[in-house]
């Protein structure tokens, strides 16, 4: 596969008040130089978003939304939709699995907000990931199938290309408890087979592949130097910028 840029997301989760997110983004942007072969994007908590929106260069960070409604407006108390975001983010992380498993989420939700995101002009950030049950009993590959199929269902492939795949396998976000770089690579293989099956093999060569799941600097370049992985989808090593930027350096290397 040809050389592209890797894509290195740092999602914040519900962290940082408005005024916490802009001083820690003003440090950050005192880190990070800008680099041709990275791509850098910020997915704070839906208060924030307007502010660091005025506050970012885009040469150097772009930003995500973490959550959104698949309507696109309506009597939704509390909601915040895609159609709403359009013009404040380029991308939008849809079926993270703190939805999936902490919300409720189903396959029909994640459907519709991916269709939303693509309707509205915003990339999803399309999350799979087995739990650790399913990864003893070794259904990894039979989940993300069926994961797969259902976020991407009424797509065209000219759409899916567009896309982003996470892989966060759920046993490993949050727990310190690393998958193993020549595994996810494995997985990451499998998925790409199953988007090839739905759309064609230029399709899944085309669509970007991330890893994510209890990442940090200390292990951020083994996975980056993966074949087929385009980059990565930071937790809570992106709350620290030191940290984060170190993982940013060696996307770059990698």
């Amino acid at each position: 596969m040809a050389a592209r840029k890797k894509l290195i997301v740092g999602n914040w989760k519900m962290n940082f008040t408005v005024h916490e997110a802009s001083i820690f983004v003003h440090k950050l942007a005192g880190l990070v130089t800008p680099k041709k072969n990275v791509e850098v994007v910020l997915a704070p908590s839906a208060l924030a978003l307007p502010t660091l929106g005025q506050q970012i260069d885009h040469k150097q960070f772009n930003l995500a939304a973490q959550n959104f409604y698949w309507r696109d407006e309506g009597a939704f108390t509390g909601e915040i939709s895609a159609h709403q975001l359009h013009g404040v983010v380029k991308y939008a992380i849809v079926g993270h699995s703190e939805r999936r498993h902490v919300f409720g989420e189903t396959d029909k939700d994640i459907r519709a907000k991916v269709q939303a995101a693509v309707r509205n002009e915003i990339i999803p950030i399309l999350c799979v990931g087995e739990t650790a049950a399913e990864h003893t009993e070794g259904e990894t590959n039979a989940i993300l199938h069926d994961q797969l199929i259902g976020g991407l269902a009424n797509l065209t492939s000219e759409e899916v290309a567009e896309m982003v795949i996470a892989y966060e396998p759920v046993w490993a976000i949050g727990t310190g408890d690393n998958a193993a770089p020549s595994e996810v690579g494995e997985t990451v293989k499998a998925i790409r087979r199953q988007i090839a099956h739905l759309y064609g093999k230029k399709v899944a060569e085309a669509v970007l592949v991330l890893y994510g799941g209890s990442v940090t600097s200390g292990t951020a370049g083994d996975y980056l130097t993966t074949v087929g992985i385009d980059g990565l989808l930071v937790g809570g090593a992106s709350l620290r910028a030191e940290e984060f930027n170190d993982i940013l350096e060696k996307a770059s290397k990698a």
